[in-house]
């Protein structure tokens, strides 16, 4: 018989560790993709303790592989000599024809790879990364004032089905 959860109590092996805000209003997203991550068993410590930072990682492409760059993962506080670099190059674990894609739009001028939520799912450390265009400052001032319209919009639905 299948125990029941209790509310409110977190499943370490199903839970969001970091995510990048920022890259939904920078970029433009495409596509996403979810990618496994290889670590090291201090990383992986370090992340259900939930030290990682994901703002200024990017992926690469070198040959057949994929190379997430630029994250930190917190250097674990009980480790010893066999603790990791804090911003070292990780390796993505995708399809090969994934990174072929990925590789070919990379190419292409103003397309980048940003990582956007960095989590545990069934106990493996999974990334969702997105294939992203860059946008341009009156792109993300006409972002802002499209969300604060749908807002002012929803408050005003709000305020006169109140009775107000």
């Amino acid at each position: 018989m299948a125990q029941k959860k209790k509310k409110g109590v977190k499943d370490p092996n199903n839970s969001i560790i970091a995510q990048n805000k920022k890259a939904r209003h920078n970029y433009n997203i495409v596509e996403t993709y979810e990618a496994g991550l290889v670590l090291m068993g201090t990383e992986v410590k370090s992340l259900r303790e939930g030290g990682a930072s994901i703002t200024d990682g990017f992926c690469q492409v070198n040959g057949n592989e994929m190379w997430l760059e630029g994250i930190h993962i917190a250097e674990y506080g009980y480790g010893t000599w066999t603790n990791h670099a804090a911003r070292r190059r990780r390796k993505l674990l995708l399809h090969r024809t994934e990174i072929n894609r990925l590789g070919q739009k990379l190419k292409e001028t103003g397309y980048t790879v940003v990582p956007l939520k960095l989590y545990f799912s069934n106990g493996r450390a999974k990334v969702e990364i997105a294939l992203a265009t860059g946008k341009r400052e009156y792109d993300k001032r006409q972002a802002l004032r499209e969300r604060q319209d749908t807002l002012e919009a929803a408050r005003a639905m709000r305020y006169r089905n109140l009775g107000g």
